[in-house]
C-alpha cells in the first residue's frame, strides 16, 4: 500500500517515517516536495501517488506569527486538509491529520472532551478548526487526532528551549497557570502507526472513525514542566548554570505574547483509550525517554 505523509521533516513527521515504515511504500515529503499552501500542488501530489493512507504532518504551526500571517496559517492549517479530503475521497484513500488544543477557549474545568463546543481564542487555533471541519465536510474517511503540548527528539520544542537556556541562564521565570500534558512526537506516532494497521485489517465499514484526543496522561504546568526537564539533566550529569529553586513562576499575564494561549489544555481520551484499548503513559514517562536520546 502506499502512505503519503507530509510534513516529514517535523517533530511528529520525523517520528512517524519511522512508525510507518512497517505498513506499506512510504512517501515522505517534506515542506520542499509539497507546499500546503499551495492547492495546486497538493492535487497533483495526490494524484501522482495516489496514496490508500494519507498523514497529514505538515502544519503551520508558529503560533504567535499566525496573528500576523492569517492567510498562510489559513492556508496550510484551514484549507490543505479540505483539499487531501477530496482528493481522497476520489480514491477511496484513509486521512490521518493532527489538530490541537488551541481549537477550545480554555476556561472549562475538567479535561475537554471530543463533543465539547470549540472557541479558538487565537488565529493557529481558528485554522486547525477549520482544518478539521473541511476535512470533515470532504467526503474523505478521516481520523482526526487532537493533541497537545507536542515535543520530539527531533526538532525545536520547549523542552530544548529550557535545557539551552539552563546552560546559559542562572534564572528563569516560567508560566506557571496554563496546565496540560506534554505529549510526545513518538507516542503520537505509535498510536497513529497501530491504528493505521488495525484499520488496514478490519473492513473499512467496520472501523471507528472519527475525531479523537491524543496526549499523554497526567497534568502539569510549564514551571513544573521546566524544573522537570532541569532535573532531568542533572540526573544525567549535564553541567548547568540554572538551579531549580531559580526557575520562578509567573502567570500568563506576566508574559503577554501575541496570541492567546488556553489555560486549560487538558485533553481527555477516554473515547481513545476505551476504543481501541489503548493505554496512555504518564507525560513523565515519554519526556524521560526523549531527554535520554539527547543529552
Amino acid at each position: 500500500m502506499n502512505l503519503l505523509l507530509t510534513g516529514a521533516n517535523g517533530q511528529v513527521g520525523f517520528e512517524l517515517q519511522r512508525s510507518l515504515a512497517p505498513l506499506g511504500k512510504v512517501h515522505a515529503l517534506n515542506h520542499a516536495q509539497c507546499d500546503l499552501s499551495k492547492p495546486d500542488d497538493l492535487r497533483r501530489v495526490m494524484r501522482e501517488i495516489k496514496p490508500g493512507i494519507v498523514v497529514n504532518a505538515a502544519a503551520y504551526t508558529a503560533v504567535d506569527k499566525a496573528e500576523s500571517e492569517r492567510d498562510r496559517a489559513f492556508a496550510v492549517n484551514g484549507t490543505a486538509p479540505g483539499i487531501l479530503g477530496e482528493e481522497a475521497a476520489h480514491l477511496n484513500a484513509l486521512v490521518v491529520h493532527y489538530s490541537t488544543d488551541y481549537v477550545f477557549d480554555g476556561k472549562k474545568t475538567a479535561p475537554y472532551v471530543e463533543t465539547d463546543p470549540p472557541n479558538p481564542q487565537s488565529v493557529y487555533g481558528a485554522s486547525k478548526l477549520a482544518g478539521e471541519q473541511a476535512l470533515q465536510a470532504s467526503g474523505a474517511r478521516y481520523l482526526i487526532f487532537r493533541t497537545s503540548w507536542v515535543y520530539g527528539a527531533h526538532g525545536g520544542n520547549f523542552a530544548k528551549t529550557i535545557l539551552r537556556l539552563a546552560g546559559e541562564r542562572e534564572e528563569l521565570r516560567v508560566v506557571a497557570d496554563q496546565f496540560g500534558a506534554p505529549t510526545s512526537a513518538a507516542l503520537i506516532a505509535d498510536v497513529t502507526a497501530q491504528l493505521i494497521g488495525d484499520y488496514n485489517r478490519r473492513a473499512a465499514g467496520d472501523f471507528p472513525l472519527g475525531l479523537y484526543h491524543l496526549a499523554a496522561s497526567g497534568v502539569t504546568q510549564w514551571q513544573e514542566y521546566a524544573c522537570a526537564v532541569v532535573q532531568a539533566a542533572y540526573n544525567s550529569g549535564k553541567a548547568l548554570k540554572l538551579r531549580m529553586e531559580r526557575i520562578h513562576p509567573i502567570t500568563t499575564a506576566e508574559y503577554p505574547l501575541p496570541a492567546s494561549r488556553p489555560s486549560n489544555s487538558r485533553l481527555d481520551t477516554g473515547k481513545l483509550v476505551t476504543t481501541f484499548g489503548l493505554h496512555m503513559p504518564d507525560w513523565r514517562v515519554g519526556l524521560e525517554h526523549m531527554l535520554k536520546q539527547i543529552l
